[in-house]
This record gives C-alpha cells, sequence and structure tokens, in this order.
C-alpha cells in the first residue's frame, strides 16, 4: 500500500510544478533545439579555428559538405523534436504559453536581421557586416532569457541573458579579429545554448517521468 503522506506529497509537488510552468510538456522541442544548436554550431566554430590558425586545410567542397551537413543535420533534428513533442500533454500554464511566445518571438526577429545584415554585406562587399548577425541574435536571446528569468526566477536564465548581452558586445567588437570572434562564438555556443539546451531537456524528461509515474 501507499503511504497516504507520501501520496499527498507527491500529488502538490506534481501540482506545484504545473503551476510554476514546468509541466508535463516541459519544453522538449526547446532544449532539443538548443542542445543540439549549441553542440553542431559549436563544433562547426571549432572547425573554422582550425581553419584560421592553419591545423585544417580542407579542399573549398570539403568544407561546404561538412558545413551543409551541420545544417541538414540540425533540420532533421528539429523535425523529429517537432514530432517527438507531439506525443506529450500540449501547454498548459500560461508561464510555460509566455514563454514559448518569447521564444518564438526570437526567431521571428532572426528572420528579419538575416535581411538586414545579408543584405548590407552583399550591397557593401564587406563579410564583416554580416559578422553583426551572430552579435544580434545573442543579444535576441538575452532578451527571450531576461523574459523566462523575470517569469521563472531561475538564476541559471539570469547568467545566459546576462552572458548573451555580454557576447553580443563581445562579438560586436571582434568582427575584425577572425580567430578571436570565433572563439568567443564557439564558448558561446556551448555555454549559451547547448547547456541550457540539456537543462531544458533534463527537466522536460523528468517531467514525463513524473507525468507517466502519476498515469500508471
Amino acid at each position: 500500500m501507499t503511504d497516504p503522506a507520501r501520496s499527498a506529497e507527491a500529488d502538490l509537488a506534481f501540482l506545484r510544478s504545473v503551476v510554476s510552468g514546468a509541466g508535463p510538456q516541459g519544453h522538449f522541442t526547446m532544449g532539443v533545439a538548443y542542445l543540439a544548436g549549441g553542440l553542431l554550431y559549436g563544433f562547426q566554430c571549432l572547425f573554422h579555428v582550425g581553419q584560421a590558425v592553419g591545423w585544417i586545410n580542407w579542399p573549398g567542397l570539403a568544407t561546404l559538405i561538412f558545413v551543409s551537413s551541420i545544417t541538414i543535420a540540425m533540420i532533421g533534428i528539429l523535425i523529429w523534436a517537432a514530432r517527438e513533442d507531439r506525443k506529450g500533454p500540449r501547454p498548459g500554464p500560461m508561464v510555460t504559453r509566455t514563454l514559448n511566445a518569447a521564444f518564438s518571438a526570437t526567431g521571428m526577429v532572426n528572420l528579419a536581421v538575416i535581411l538586414v545584415f545579408g543584405m548590407g554585406a552583399m550591397r557593401d562587399h564587406d563579410f564583416a557586416v554580416w559578422l553583426y548577425y551572430p552579435a544580434m541574435v545573442f543579444a535576441v536571446q538575452a532578451a527571450a532569457w531576461w523574459v523566462a528569468w523575470s517569469l521563472r526566477r531561475s538564476m541559471w536564465m539570469l547568467a545566459t541573458s546576462l552572458g548573451g548581452l555580454a557576447t553580443a558586445v563581445a562579438l560586436g567588437l571582434l568582427v575584425r579579429e577572425p580567430v578571436a570572434y570565433l572563439f568567443v562564438c564557439t564558448l558561446a555556443l556551448f555555454g549559451l545554448f547547448a547547456a541550457p539546451g540539456w537543462v531544458m531537456l533534463s527537466g522536460a524528461l523528468k517531467a514525463r517521468a513524473a507525468i507517466g509515474g502519476q498515469v500508471g
């Protein structure tokens, strides 16, 4: 027989998690996207660091295939995560829906930023103009994480937000210093994308396991 006191504590813990926004879905897709994006593009930045310092000397076609494979892998992972996420309960708490909306909005902003800096770089024939784009990505992500911290008050979210702001400023100042730029970008991708993604994914899997235990 289950101890009634322990059962009541488990029920209360479950309700608190739902109300606080760490509900059944637990940001599964977002966690996978951040983790995979941080690891894949961080690895790509390491590859470019190797090229910049002369450790990697691949022909142009091989480099193109490698870079393309990173993007293809990322797209495949996102498709898998989106399909997997449909198997779980849909977002319910207002906090969770607000966070999802905030991070979805950053994606819309990123599309506009791509067009602005991409066309500017082509018009001015200056690749450094394009390098301001990643800086803006980290700045926009920092704003989204600030919203997340304001709602959840998790210190790792605040650290991610402040780290994103610092990274945006650093990248903006280093557009003419390719090696230093790539080092900063690599560290930021691992620390500000992959690490938060792991935290979110771990929380999502734990939430799903908890729901499974409640149902069982």
